[in-house]
């Protein structure tokens, strides 16, 4: 794959999940499906961790800008909440940045075990 395809790729995958992530955490409580108690914070664990995981995976060097704007929308969206009935929470925000920097963690971890191989063993002009 190109890197001008995997820079597409990963803009696209990240905006809309981005997208999925505001509907999610901005939606009132009142229209918004109950989570068991607990599951809360793993749901925004996994939510911000998937958030960072295709740029992990796909464009690493964007992770210089973009772990620290995973971290301020997570913070921003803790700031919105009361805005639409729902509660702020030191907790969601650690969970948020805990959940980046685990997807950041593991999708590297796959881009050297996985493309960086892969690109090694393609020749410059199949890439």
């Amino acid at each position: 794959m190109s890197m001008q395809a995997r820079t597409r790729m990963t803009i696209a995958m990240t905006l809309l999940l981005a997208m999925a992530i505001a509907i999610g955490t901005l939606t009132p409580p009142d229209q918004a499906p109950r989570t068991p108690s607990g599951v809360d914070k793993l749901l925004h664990f996994a939510a911000f961790a998937a958030l960072i995981f295709p740029a992990a995976v796909l464009r690493p060097d964007f992770l210089r800008w973009l772990l620290p704007v995973g971290m301020i929308y997570g913070g921003m969206i803790e700031i919105i909440q009361p805005i639409v009935g729902r509660q702020a929470e030191w907790g969601d925000f650690i969970a948020n940045t805990l959940g980046a920097f685990a997807g950041a963690g593991v999708g590297y971890w796959l881009h050297l075990r996985v493309l960086s191989t892969r690109e090694r063993r393609t020749p410059p002009q199949e890439r």
